[in-house]
């Protein structure tokens, strides 16, 4: 075998290894997201096996027309669904997807209920009845976008976005001009300003009193008033249950100080109060009623409160469903604007005709004046879970498929499109595991796995100073170089792509210490043929690295592909213990290249290294010393 080429120069292969340790640790101290002591900047992210909260893994079942969810339908879901987590008003919820069919929640440091955050989205359409400002005026009609009836011939529907719509300065309107067959047509409408109407301390006679409903209170319910009663005071109770339509506080300074307690309600404790008072009470904002959770209007049979750039709508009972919803598509009209093209199922229709009627001649629970579009007719809003997403002004009645028109572009009006249509076509979940960890059950994993991970390093250490002696030298450094290496990398993932470590996490770097240990095994047995082969240590140093390094890298190659794929195929805590693997596998074939071998020829020019009793070669160096004594020469020339 042929001397290898060149002279090795240990000291680039260790300055490149310093300055990668230099480069880490100043983004562990001084990367985004860093804060606190040095001790705080040295933590981890950790999972909710690690420090306590509850984990809920859905898998997504067939849609409702018996297809399989596509890639859209999970990420539409998964905005949802991460909208409702965040209405529990919890800090560092994680939702995501994996795989195909699974949305995985994981709320660190919370132990909660997470089985009706996987329920199908709630779609209503709902007549406007009244519309106030965030000060307590009356809002003044907007430019909105209009409903038309499809021609035939239309335009193939654009794909599908996720965004969604926010035109600005206006609120979509639909308005409908009826025709011969008489369908409404919805046309667009100039975005011009209308004057706002004066705003009225009481209601007008056509509308309705949003007081509260006149169902049955549940009991439950009722004792959170009475907690909330509490909480404001008496005063501020008594003038908010006074209210029968929104007050301008300006006009009256001393209900305004009256009503300021409602302002500090949490979205939780304003979804339990009378609908009437959620619209009533100026200092009831629209941030505090768009984090309500879903479930609070979700009963089509009440009326309900909800906000349209900025504005609180008094929403009557839903008379249409999402589930009504055949089909919703973007597409482009005649005149080359984008519109939202609508049809309905049979029954579906025959709603969607009834509530346009309704709303087209003001019948039924009339609309107030507050709730008309710019040419003076009845909105109809369509809500998804608490969102106001539309609200079209009903020009005529439609007694076939819709167009709503406006102020859209190509995103905007496939987002609008997508909302509609997967609220008419929900993606439904079947709860796969939940897992509650207490923090202090996390406390004791964490504790369990760092202690596995020590006594498996520590035997791993034993092991090689009592075989290897002065090489187990080596075996110790590259381990604590290569744990250096995996703690500042995962406090760096931590912050920039939320990556936190769990306790199959942990488990994942346990195993990679058998991987390392294996490519030990490898460079020195090989070291020891090279020796017993008739060469001295130092010559058999590099020659020993070439005919290792092969296989160590179809070892660690291995072990990194079979840690991709279980991290593709696998869910949850799998997915962890895989990136844990290949993440560790990875530095591990960095202190390889850059330390082991570096330090292994500098080791080979010391006295030591030829001594059988510390370096560890065993009887590799005697072999090749009574060899030499008997006069034979070496089957290979020393290079």
């Amino acid at each position: 075998m042929a001397p290898p080429q060149g002279q090795m120069r240990p000291g680039r292969q260790l300055a490149v290894l310093g300055f990668i340790f230099v480069v880490l640790y100043l983004l562990v101290f001084f990367s985004g997201g860093a804060s606190g002591g040095w001790k705080d900047r040295l933590e981890p992210r950790l999972g909710l096996d690690l420090v306590g909260g509850t984990r809920l893994t859905l898998e997504a079942t067939n849609t409702v027309d018996g297809k399989p969810p596509t890639a859209a339908n999970l990420e539409e879901a998964r905005q949802i669904i991460e909208n409702r987590v965040n209405a529990f008003g919890v800090a560092e919820a994680e939702v995501v997807t994996e795989g195909n069919r699974n949305i995985v929640i994981s709320l660190p440091g919370q132990n909660r209920d997470l089985t009706d955050v996987g329920e199908a989205a709630e779609l209503r359409f709902r007549k406007v009845l009244k519309a106030t400002d965030g000060s307590g005026a009356a809002a003044a009609p907007a430019p909105t976008a209009s409903a038309t009836p499809a021609p035939s011939g239309s335009a193939t529907p654009a794909p599908s976005g996720s965004a969604t719509p926010k035109p600005s300065g206006s609120a979509p309107k639909a308005t409908a001009s009826p025709s011969a067959g008489g369908q409404g047509g919805m046309a667009p409408t100039p975005s011009a300003s209308a004057a706002a109407p004066t705003p009225s301390a009481t209601p007008s006679a056509a509308s309705p009193s949003p007081s509260a409903s006149a169902e049955p209170v549940p009991q439950s319910v009722e004792q959170q008033r009475k907690a909330i009663e509490q909480k404001v005071g008496a005063a501020a109770w008594a003038a908010a249950s006074g209210l029968q339509a929104p007050a301008d506080l300006t006009a009256d300074p001393s209900l305004a100080t009256k009503l300021k307690p409602f302002g500090t309600l949490s979205p939780q404790e304003v979804a339990v109060l009378p609908v009437g008072m959620q619209f009533n009470v100026p200092t009831i904002t629209c941030a505090q009623l768009d984090d309500r959770p879903a479930a609070s209007i979700k009963d089509e049979n009440q009326q309900a409160v909800a906000c349209e750039s900025g504005a609180k709508y008094l929403l009557d009972k839903a008379k249409v469903l999402g589930t009504d919803v055949k089909n919703a598509s973007a597409q482009l009209d005649q005149t080359s604007s984008w519109v939202v093209s609508l049809n309905f199922t049979g029954k579906g229709q025959e709603k969607w005709t009834a509530l346009t009627r309704e709303a087209f001649t003001n019948e039924g629970q009339a609309c107030d004046q507050t709730a008309l579009g710019q040419d003076g007719k009845c909105r109809v809003a369509v809500v998804l879970d608490n969102e106001i997403v539309s609200s079209p002004e009903i020009q005529g009645v439609l007694t076939g498929d819709s167009q709503i028109t406006g102020s859209f572009d190509n995103k905007s009006a496939n987002a609008l499109a997508s909302q509609l249509r997967y609220g008419a076509l929900p993606v439904t979940f079947e709860p796969q595991e939940q897992q509650n960890v207490t923090a202090t059950l996390g406390d004791s994993h964490l504790k369990a796995g760092l202690l596995a991970a020590g006594i498996g390093m520590l035997l791993v250490i034993i092991y090689s100073f009592f075989y290897y002696r002065l090489l187990g030298s080596v075996i110790f450094l590259s381990l604590v170089l290569s744990a250096l290496l995996v703690f500042g990398a995962l406090v760096v993932l931590g912050r920039s792509i939320g990556f936190t470590l769990t306790l199959a996490g942990i488990a994942g770097m346990i195993v990679s210490l058998g991987v390392a240990a294996d490519s030990f095994v490898i460079y020195f047995e090989r070291l020891k043929d090279e020796i017993r082969e008739g060469r001295s240590p130092r010559s058999a140093v590099p020659r020993a690295w070439v005919r290792a390094r092969r296989t160590i890298i179809s070892a660690n190659a291995i072990t990194l592909m079979s840690a991709v794929v279980l991290y593709i195929v696998s869910v949850g805590a799998v997915k962890g213990f895989a990136f844990a693997l290949g993440l560790a596998t990875i530095l591990d074939l960095v202190v390889v290249f850059l330390f082991r071998h570096p330090i292994m020829t500098m080791f080979a020019r010391t006295r030591a290294f030829l001594s059988p009793r510390v370096s560890g070669l065993g009887r590799a160096l005697p072999a090749r010393s009574a060899e030499a004594g008997t006069g034979r020469n070496p089957r290979v020339k020393e290079a």
